[in-house]
């Protein structure tokens, strides 16, 4: 089998007409064996992050369609505040216990955004170290949330996603559900200023009643070496079908961009105005929270 070939970032080309480039859509079958044999024959791109546009667009959205569309049945809004063109960072609230919310609003990008954007999630360590799901992960276009990928897939004019409150968003208890979790020191936006792009507060609703924790097995998290070990309703009691999630209604919600670049040059290095901003997003994906909670008939309709 020969070697993939590698593509820069963001090269130019046209989207498709839905967005849904897909054998799924077309003549299956013929359509899946060209997708086969040109996996076989390795003539498919990557690009230097180890990004996989074909897999990702043929194979992994496909595969996510039937949770976003008919199982959590997620409705967008604000998609008009995500730019057409160029770099701009994602920023959103973050739980579920497993993290499908980044997953849903990968989706939701790429067919419901007219120029039907590519997310390029930024992940924790654990999850390029774990056997299958990192590999799929980089096909995906996911890297490691670190200043540097996240500065320079910005500046080459990718969208880029972070949720800052990382493990501790992902797995918190259900009674506080909703209430963000420290965002850390506010790398996301040390990034946003030094590419000087936007940066955009997203709120999800719907992801954290999808496994209501119940309790946290902090031993067990430690001898299996994870950063929590989830007590739900449904797991570890039902074994694997604890792990079929809850069909929640979901809503995501694109917030006003937060321009980035009316600031000087070295305002990356002003601790008092990342301190601002991080405060400043983090209140808008908040206050934003609340008002969609406000909104919704119930948690599955």
């Amino acid at each position: 089998m020969s070697d993939a070939k590698v593509i820069p970032l963001n090269p130019d080309r046209e989207p498709d007409d839905d967005g849904r480039s897909s054998f799924l859509g077309e003549q299956p079958l013929a359509g899946a064996f060209r997708f086969l044999r040109r996996r076989l024959e390795g003539s498919y791109e990557v690009d230097d992050f180890g990004f996989d546009r074909e897999l990702t667009t043929d194979l992994l959205i496909p595969s996510l369609r039937p949770l976003y569309e008919k199982w959590f049945r997620v409705e967008v809004h604000g998609i008009e505040n995500v730019p057409s063109e160029g770099g701009a960072l994602i920023v959103a609230n973050h739980s579920g216990t497993i993290a499908l919310d980044s997953l849903m609003t990968q989706v939701a990008l790429a067919d419901h955004h007219p120029a039907h954007r590519e997310l390029r999630i930024l992940g924790a360590d654990l999850v390029f170290a774990l056997p299958f799901v990192g590999n799929v992960a980089r096909r995906a276009g996911h890297t490691l949330a670190c200043n540097p990928d996240a500065e320079r897939l910005l500046s080459s004019g990718e969208l880029v996603g972070v949720w800052p409150e990382g493990f501790k968003g992902v797995g918190k208890p259900y009674s506080e559900r909703y209430r963000l979790q420290r965002f850390g020191r506010g790398g996301f936006v040390s990034a946003a200023l030094r590419a000087r792009m936007p940066i955009i507060p997203t709120s999800i609703v719907g992801a954290e009643e999808i496994y209501p924790v119940l309790a946290d097995a902090k031993l067990l998290a430690r001898l299996l070496g994870m950063p929590y070990f989830p007590i739900t309703p449904t797991f570890p009691w039902l074994g694997p079908l604890g792990m079929i999630p809850l069909p929640s209604k979901w809503h995501i919600e694109f917030g006003e961009p937060i321009m980035t670049d009316v600031f000087t040059d070295g305002a990356a290095d002003d601790p008092m105005l990342m301190f601002n901003l991080t405060d400043q997003v983090r209140e808008t994906i908040q206050h934003t929270l609340y008002k969609l909670l406000m909104q919704r008939r119930s948690v599955f309709f």
